[in-house]
């Protein structure tokens, strides 16, 4: 019987340690490595803007069909300029296919000194209009190396009083054989603008002499205050418009 007893408890053993090494945690294979989870290295520089494609720049003939108050950009050439003043200045340009008036283009004062006429311009600004004056206002330039532009005075004496004129709006243009009829000085004295009304072929025009264009030390400036009512004269200036042709006298010559 111990015997019997004995056999079964070895037995018992036996089946014990089988179960242990049945239970035992089988050896685990090792997990597929997961995948980084660095962030992607990310290039801070700004990117290169190709500024040639992203600005269409306009002919003269686009810019005047554009709308009013819409953003502009041309390609032109400085003629001459006002006082510079408070980092603005005002610019008369032209090129080959038309003219530009760019009031209080935002402007250095080193700028300023290298905006000679001549000099190529690429100008970003509003489109807009005061009085029929067709500009450019509160613009941007940047400068274009390459050619060069000077006008020569265009003759439109005979388009005075026809709808023809305007289309010559702000161009660099001369009158000839115009007589004085009244000098008469803003404010009363020598020192600000002087309104000259010229008279041709029985009508009367209003043309200006700006002193922010040609100030009192300029030769202009001290010719036409010294014009007498009946004096014949040829005039050149920019065919600046105000409620009509006004155009900024430059330079002035007496005929007669």
């Amino acid at each position: 019987m111990k015997k019997f007893i004995a056999m079964l408890l070895a037995m018992a053993m036996v089946l014990a340690f089988a179960g242990c090494a049945g239970s035992a945690a089988p050896e685990t294979t090792p997990a597929t490595e997961a995948p980084a989870t660095e962030a992607p290295v990310v290039e801070t520089e700004a990117p290169v803007v190709e500024t040639e494609a992203a600005v269409q720049v306009m002919t003269h003939e686009e810019f005047m069909a554009a709308e009013l108050e819409s953003i502009v950009t041309v390609e032109t050439y400085v003629q001459a300029t006002q006082s510079w003043w408070d980092n603005k200045i005002t610019v008369y340009c032209q090129g080959e296919d038309g003219a530009y008036f760019l009031y209080e283009l935002a402007c250095s004062e080193e700028d300023a000194a290298k905006l000679v006429p001549g000099t190529k311009i690429r100008v970003t600004g509003y489109k807009a209009e005061w009085a029929g004056e067709v500009e450019i206002m509160n613009g941007t330039f940047e400068f274009v190396e390459g050619d060069t532009f000077v006008a020569e005075a265009l003759d439109v004496t005979e388009l005075l009083g026809t709808d023809e004129l305007i289309a010559h709006q702000n161009e660099f243009v001369s009158f000839t054989g115009l007589t004085i009829e009244a000098i008469e000085y803003k404010n009363g004295e020598p020192g600000d603008d002087i309104y000259v009304t010229v008279g041709y072929n029985g009508a009367s025009y209003s043309f200006c002499v700006e002193r922010y264009l040609t100030g009192p030390e300029t030769e202009v400036y001290t010719t036409v205050g010294t014009l007498e009512v009946g004096n014949v004269v040829d005039v050149e200036g920019f065919l600046y418009w105000y409620e009509g042709p006004n155009p900024h006298i430059t330079a002035v010559t007496v005929v007669g």
